[in-house]
Parts: structure tokens; C-alpha cells; sequence
């Protein structure tokens, strides 16, 4: 039986070096002293530091497939990669400039050996709203040998800045989103494709964006139901908030703003996927973890209050297993 070690991470800010060629004039001043300090050599221990965690996932072996967000550019993904121990890996990026105003985005590591990405069904779902924010990221990857397709989609909402509730329609015009294009998914490529959804929600699975909006459900047999002729996604991160479990904190309080969904055909026994929601995981080793269990951030040179070049992320890893019959 083939595995699929599937992981996401939310990598804060991994942006290029200060005043870096390749960046556009425009965004070089809508970041402003937000790059300041953000040199080559700190760019490099940022690096150097994500790449020591991605290299223990997977108990050492590196994950198949590594969703990421906060991420500038395909270049400084790359950088990333190179800095990866030799995991025997042979890792290649998916990635698509959108039009955020902090130029972060989406991408996917994944190890060529493992994976084929359908080139042409790769899509950058465009989120309407007044201002330009991160896209979702959609691609078809192949199995190798089998070939058996599985959709991947990389999510980064709107933030909750400006306050939760008045934020809040931004997170659902990103759900309804999600829901479409999921639906989408489902009618081109038919009922028993395998979709998982993976990002940071700035949300709990328990909001109504999740909930009402993106079809999340908590409960396996609803989303099974041939009943049913909605195309719901099952929340595996719920047993997780029962353990108190968070991703990311907020004054000390820990909150799963991180989550992994999957649709129907991943729980179907007639599925060439199938998932045990107990491989669901937290990724927390011991370095990243500060006082009260927060993680520890990197942080940047121009906020000295946050900046820790020991550190990785203001958000933990999360983790699942796939397997393929």
C-alpha cells in the first residue's frame, strides 16, 4: 500500500532580501520598512530554519507533498528547497503570483518521484473582494506508478485584522469560492474524485464561513450520505481541538485556524484514497515550541519585539496521512 504524507504550513513572511531585483517597484513600497534589517544573511537563516523542520516530518523522511503560504515567490521557494538535507527527495514547486497587496502566496512542494502535476489543471481561483488578496491554489497531481489523480487545494483567507466579525465576509466570499470550485471539481472529473483541502482559514472549523459557507462538516457519516447532494468536506481537525490542540495562538489561547478537509470519494471504500483521520497531526518539535506552548517566531528584524532568528513560525505544521489501495 502506497502512503501519502500530506502537510501545510503557514511559514510567516518568507520573503526575498531588502531591495531584491526581482521584486516589483510597487511592492517593494507597499512593504516599505516592513523589509527593512531583511537582509541576504537573515534571509538565509529564515531558510535554514524552516528547512530543519521539513526535513523531521514524516519521521525524518521530508513530506510527499508540503502546502505552504506566506511565501513572496517561486525564487525564494526554491532557495528553500536547496536548503533541505538530502531526504533522497526530488522536490519541484507549484506556485502562481497573485495580486495580494503583501505579495504573499500559495505553493506546493512535491516530490517529483512520488508525483506527475497535471500541467494544465493547475488554477488560481481568484477571491472577489474590494482588494486584491491570495487566490486558491488548485492542482491535479498524478500518483507514480498508479496514476491515480488527487486534487489538491492550498487555501490563505483574509485575516481577521480589523476585527473578527467585520472581517468576517471577506473569509466567506473565500468559502463560497472554495465550495464553487470544489463543486467544479466534482462535475468535470467526476463523482469519485479525491479532493483535500488543505490552509490557513483565519477561521475556526466551528465559523459559519466553514460551516455554512465552504460545506465543512464534523460528522463522517453526513458527508458519506449518498443522501445528500451536497458536496460537503469532512474536518479532520476537529478531535484535535478536543485535545486542546491549536496552530496558532492568540494572547496564549491556541486556535486552529490551520485545517485539513476531505471530500466523499476520499472516504469511500470503492476510493483509491482512503484516510484515517487519527494520522492527523500537529507538527510540534520540541525547538519550535516557546513558553506555553506557542510557537516560536522567526519574526522580522524591523519589529525587534518579535524578531528571533532561533525561531521558525508564528504557526505550527499539520499533517495527514493518505493511503492509496
Amino acid at each position: 500500500m502506497n502512503t501519502h504524507f500530506l502537510a501545510w504550513w503557514n511559514v510567516e513572511n518568507l520573503f526575498s532580501m531588502k531591495s531584491d531585483p526581482d521584486r516589483s517597484e510597487k511592492l517593494e513600497r507597499a512593504l516599505g520598512k516592513e523589509l527593512d534589517g531583511w537582509t541576504a544573511t537573515v534571509l538565509n537563516k529564515k531558510l535554514k530554519q524552516l528547512a530543519s523542520i521539513i526535513g523531521q516530518m514524516n519521521g525524518g523522511n521530508g513530506p510527499d507533498i508540503l502546502g505552504v503560504c506566506e511565501v513572496e515567490s517561486k525564487n525564494v521557494l526554491e532557495k528553500l528547497i536547496d536548503e533541505l538535507p538530502d531526504l533522497g527527495r526530488s522536490y519541484k514547486t507549484v506556485h502562481a503570483d497573485t495580486q495580494d497587496g503583501r505579495g504573499i502566496d500559495v505553493a506546493f512542494i512535491y516530490d517529483s518521484k512520488k508525483y506527475e502535476v497535471v500541467s494544465e489543471e493547475i488554477f488560481n481561483h481568484f477571491i472577489l473582494r474590494r482588494n486584491a488578496t491570495r487566490d486558491i491554489l488548485q492542482v491535479s497531481f498524478k500518483t507514480k506508478p498508479d496514476g491515480n489523480k488527487l486534487v489538491l487545494m492550498g487555501n490563505h483567507w483574509p485575516s481577521r485584522r480589523g476585527g473578527e466579525l467585520e472581517s468576517e465576509p471577506y473569509r466567506i466570499m473565500a468559502a463560497e469560492t472554495l465550495a464553487y470550485f470544489h463543486e467544479r471539481t466534482i462535475a468535470i472529473d467526476g463523482k469519485d474524485q479525491a479532493v483535500v483541502v488543505m490552509g490557513d482559514f483565519n477561521d475556526e472549523p466551528f465559523n459559519r464561513s466553514l460551516v455554512a459557507y465552504a460545506l465543512s462538516e464534523r460528522v463522517e457519516r453526513r458527508v458519506k450520505s449518498k443522501r445528500s447532494r451536497n458536496p460537503y468536506l469532512l474536518n479532520l481537525t476537529w478531535d484535535l481541538i478536543g485535545q486542546g490542540e491549536g496552530t496558532h495562538f492568540y494572547d496564549g489561547t491556541p486556535g486552529m485556524l490551520d485545517q485539513i478537509l476531505v471530500n466523499r470519494p476520499v472516504l469511500r471504500d470503492d476510493s483509491p484514497f482512503e484516510v484515517d483521520p487519527s494520522t492527523v497531526q500537529i507538527l510540534k518539535f520540541p525547538e519550535m515550541t516557546g513558553r506555553s506552548g506557542v510557537p516560536k517566531r522567526f519574526g522580522r528584524p524591523s519589529s525587534a519585539s518579535t524578531f528571533d532568528d532561533t525561531g521558525f513560525s508564528d504557526h505550527f505544521p499539520i499533517a495527514v496521512v493518505l493511503s492509496e489501495r
